[in-house]
Parts: structure tokens; sequence; C-alpha cells
């Protein structure tokens, strides 16, 4: 497997591989991940479809990407996705991919033209006191010191970075400015999450940084990401024959590790009928996703709150991945993620309006009708003086194509459940879906002599707990991910959001999809290149944009520097005058 930039392979399609009709696949699990690595198998390295094996433990596909209507229950989307237009994986996989709604295109098309013609951005990123403006002006405002250490960690190695927290590479200077509240709401992160991490984040979304106050950075599907992103590509494998294998855990999987040669050997699987091993040989492969940030999720209900379970069991990802680590120190160390659950642990919430008595209060926040079909919100509106950290987004109407006109979808998370609330006086984690929604009611403003009222007739709230959603972001060093083909390894590869593979961050789809990609294009040898991460942290575009919006718009000249740097700023923008270096600075506004 090597990596390829701009389009001269983009559109090749690859030779039939050498193995195409040897090998049979074996995928374990059914997220992004694992479906991508069938499509590739049968896409780029044309196996039979009926030799791919899919090995769900549920009884849907998906993972995490979710979005389904329980009985009895209402709908439920534990989380959501944000997309970049430099997902260069992810858009050459969903190019192959038909729409399950527009008969021609491509879930790629469908996507590009929603987004180009509805464009996404925010009206009001944050709120305080109670649904008003949160302040922050779309400013980050960093201080100088605070602009000086994000600058280090964007330079330090990553080996300087291995175990390390957030909270050791960045003073109060960074974690008290509106920069970081923009940062950790967007993608999650807490101040004791891996340093490393928020360097590979600043590094790969360098090109996005001024989007992250309004997020017209971003981009989104239609519906929820399991109707937009996982339907169709389930009908795709299907139309290849791929044998699709539901309600079947994957309890072990053996190995032979001997001599610098690693064969999977064996995969122990229980379903209904209990146990069964199928017996491997070196052209048998295997697609590993070895523990699972959704693992343990808990649902509760409108009159219930969610069970918070953080002990894990045999058959699932984590406990799989314990047994094959326990194997080989190049599979990885599952403990460094799964072994402090409340440091891993945040809450979602599905509330589901059935009128329009709280809409009003929605609008006068995001400035936009949420019947309209269009861009709501913009992304998350974050809550800044809620005691949970409250975020929440209302997405295009319907999220769900068997939505009621009248309803409105909308999901909500807490970053801080172990939190007492502002208005219910308890922690997220011991609320109700109704105490949830209540909560978030007073937060965007409606009367209290109202908000248990409308949180009992107007909201139907589906909360749920995960106690190991961030897992990936826990402080790490080399090796505690596996690469997603180890050293030696003949017949398998790992994928997913805890396999290694370079430059690129967890916690998106990009990254999934890559990782099934790679692993594919490496087993099978496949002569054509894997797309790059996007450099943009190495085009000095980029760098001075960011720069200039990292200072609210402030020029280079205005910088607050000691008298020698001043100087030393002096002399080299009279050395660069009348050079094609000024005319860059000069038309990114850098002086």
């Amino acid at each position: 497997m090597y990596h390829s930039s701009g389009n001269y392979e983009a559109f090749v399609r690859p030779r039939k591989p050498q193995r195409a009709d040897k090998v049979s696949a074996y995928i374990v699990g059914s997220g992004l991940a694992a479906l991508s690595a069938a499509a590739y198998l049968v896409r780029d390295g044309q196996v039979d479809g009926k030799r791919v094996h899919i090995i769900e433990k549920d009884e849907r596909l998906g993972g995490a990407c979710d979005g389904w209507a329980y009985d009895g229950l209402g709908y439920v989307m534990r989380g959501g996705r944000e997309m970049d237009n430099h997902f260069e994986c992810m858009w050459d996989l969903y190019r192959s991919v038909p729409s399950i709604e527009n008969e021609g295109m491509s879930v790629l098309d469908e996507y590009y033209y929603l987004n180009k013609d509805d464009p996404n951005f925010s009206l009001m990123r944050t709120t305080r006191n109670r649904g008003e403006d949160g302040g922050t002006n779309g400013l980050f405002s960093l201080s100088g010191k605070a602009q000086q250490e994000i600058m280090r960690l964007f330079l330090t190695p990553d080996e300087q970075l291995y175990d390390r927290s957030i909270e050791e590479v960045f003073s109060s200077e960074v974690l008290d400015s509106s920069f970081w509240l923009y940062w950790r709401t967007m993608f999650a992160f807490e101040n004791w999450h891996s340093a490393l991490e928020m360097k590979l984040y600043l590094r790969r979304y360098i090109h996005h940084v001024e989007g992250l106050p309004d997020f017209k950075a971003l981009r989104f599907t239609k519906y929820n990401q399991y109707e937009s992103m996982i339907l169709p590509l389930q009908r795709y494998l299907e139309s290849y024959g791929v044998d699709i294998i539901t309600s079947t855990k994957v309890t072990d999987i053996r190995f032979s590790v001997a001599e610098g040669r690693k064969v999977a050997t064996r995969i122990v699987l229980e379903d209904a009928d209990g146990r069964r091993t199928v017996s491997l040989g070196d052209d048998d492969l295997v697609f590993i996703t070895p523990g699972g940030c959704v693992e343990n999720s808990t649902l509760g209900s409108q009159d219930r709150k969610a069970d918070y379970l953080p002990q894990l069991h045999e058959g699932g990802g984590w406990d799989l991945w314990k047994r094959i680590a326990a194997q080989s120190p190049d599979f990885g160390r599952p403990e460094k993620f799964c072994s402090d659950a409340e440091k891993t642990t945040w809450m979602s919430a599905t509330v589901t309006l059935s009128d329009d008595q709280v809409v009003p209060y929605i609008e006068r926040i995001c400035k936009r009708d949420p019947h309209s079909g269009k861009v709501v919100t913009g992304g998350i509106v974050t809550a800044r003086d809620s005691s949970w950290l409250m975020s929440w987004t209302i997405n295009r109407q319907p999220q769900f194509r068997a939505q009621k006109p009248n309803e409105v979808v909308c999901w909500v998370y807490g970053l801080f459940p172990f939190v007492e609330g502002d208005y219910v006086h308890k922690p997220m984690i011991e609320c109700t879906g109704k105490e949830i929604a209540m909560e978030w009611l007073y937060h965007i403003g409606v009367p209290v002599d109202d908000i248990e009222r409308l949180a009992s007739s107007s909201c139907v709230t589906v909360p749920c707990i995960m106690p190991y959603i961030t897992a990936f972001f826990m402080p790490r060093t080399e090796g505690d991910r596996p690469l997603v083909v180890p050293e030696g390894a003949v017949n398998f590869a790992f994928i997913g959001q805890f396999a290694e593979t370079e430059r690129d961050t967890i916690f998106t789809t990009e990254y999934s999809i890559r990782t099934g990609m790679e692993a594919v294009y490496t087993l099978l040898d496949i002569d054509r290149g894997v797309p790059e991460v996007w450099a943009s942290c190495y085009d000095v575009r980029d760098l001075v944009h960011a720069s200039v919006a990292m200072r609210d718009g402030g020029k280079l000249t205005e910088a607050e520097l000691p008298l020698k740097e001043r100087l030393a700023l002096k002399e080299a923008l009279r050395r660069i005058e009348g050079t094609d270096i000024e005319k860059l600075l000069r038309k990114y506004k850098a002086i």
C-alpha cells in the first residue's frame, strides 16, 4: 500500500489483484470501517461478494452510526457526523455508492449538491442567560501567551506528547478562552484528554480554523447517519452478494505468532445455536474492529433514566481486543483506553418535538424556521453557562425519512454528565428523558412556569449514556493502538478508531473509511494509491490564514512582542518588500 495525491490515480480502476480469486474475508463488526473494508474488497479488490462475510453481534448494521425509531421509545440518534470536503477516502468510496432516493446519483452527488445549494453556517454558536447571545462574537479571544502555547503544541514532535494530557500543555490562557469553548464542544475534547490528539487535530484541520466560530466549514448529510450513510452502503454491498451475518458475536480470534510471521488461525463465534469455530488459512483474511466507542451504551426513556453500566463483558469489542492483545505486543494495549470510564463518558439525548410550542424559542436562537427543510442551527449551539456544558443541534428536517411533518428532532449532549444541572439540580446521568428536556428548555429560554408542561406534552426525549464514547482521546503512547496491518501480518488487519494510521484524526468518518481502505489495499496489494491525508498543515497559505484567524484578524505588526522580536520582525518585513512573500502576507491580511 502506498499514498498518492492529485487526481492522476484518483479515477483509475485497479487491476485485479493476484489473490482476488483465492481469498475469503471475515469482517468483525459492521461499523463504517467494516462496511468500507467490504466495499473496497468487492470494488477495488474484485473479490466475489459471496466470499466476503460481515459478522455483527447486533441485529442492525452501522456500529456508532445509528439513527432508528424504537417502538414505544421514539427516535434515537446517539450522535451525529460532521464532514469535511477533504475527507479523501470517504468521497473516493461514496462516489461509487448509489443514492437510495435519487436515481442515477451517487451518495457523493447527493451530498455535494445538498450542501452546495444549502451551505452550512451558524447564526448563534453560543448562548448564555437562558437563550441570549453567548457574547463570544465569533472571536477566539486568545492572548499572546495562549497563541504561543498553541503554536508550541503545533510544532512539538509526536513523541514528546506521548501520555501527556491537554492540561499539561495548555494553561488557563487557552482553557478559559472562547477558542477552547468552540473546540472542546465541537470535537468533544476534555481537559484531561490526549495532547497528541489535540496536536493532530490542529494540524489536520488548520484549513478550517477560521470556520470554528460559525461552522461554515462543515457539511452534513440529509438524514441521520444511518439512513444517509450506512443504509446506502449496506444495499451496495448486498448488490454484490456480500454475506451479512447479524446477532452473532466474535468472542475470540487466535493467532500463530512465530519467527516474525503473524497469522490469524481461527475465529470463535457465538450465536443463538451456541459456539462454533472457523478455521483460517493464509488466504482467509480477517478485518478486526477492536474496542468500541459505543459499547455498553444504554438508553433510557421519557420517564426512565438510562443505566450507567461501564463494566465490560465477554463478547464485546473491548473483551475481544484484550484477548487478541494478550497474544502479541504488536496488537495494542486496550487498557489504556477502557480503564477509566468516568473520563470517557458523556451523554446525549434525542428530543422529538411533536408540536410547535417550543419552536419560537428555537427560532429566537438560530434565526431560522426548523420546518424549512434547510439548515437550522448550522451545527451545535452551546449553552456556555450550562453546568453540564450542554450543546444541542437541529439539522435539516426531517432527520428521519419516516418523520411526521409536524415533528422536529433535536440532538442534545452534555460533556459533564456527572455534574448537577442548573434547573433540575441532578446530574445528567441520573435524569429521565423528561428531566433532560426540562434542562434544555430552561437553557433555551422557555418560561419557568411552562418548562415541565412542555417537557411532558411537547417533547419525547430518549437519553443515552455512552461510557466509552471518547475512549480514543485518552492519553497514549506509541504502540497503544495497533497498526492497521502489523509488521509480519499475513492475513489480518485492524480497522476503525483504535487502529493506527499516519496523520489522520480519530472520531471521524474519514478515519474509519481510511483504515478500511488501507487494510484492503495492503493485504491484497492493490496497485492504486490510497489518497494521502489532506496536507493543509504544509500549505503556507493555510498556515498564514489560520494564524490571522487565531489572532481574531490581528496583523503581525500588531502583535505584542518584546523589543528584540519587534526589531527582528521589522527587519524581516523590510527584507521581503517587493517579493511574492509580501504579496502572500498581504493577501491573507497578515500585514
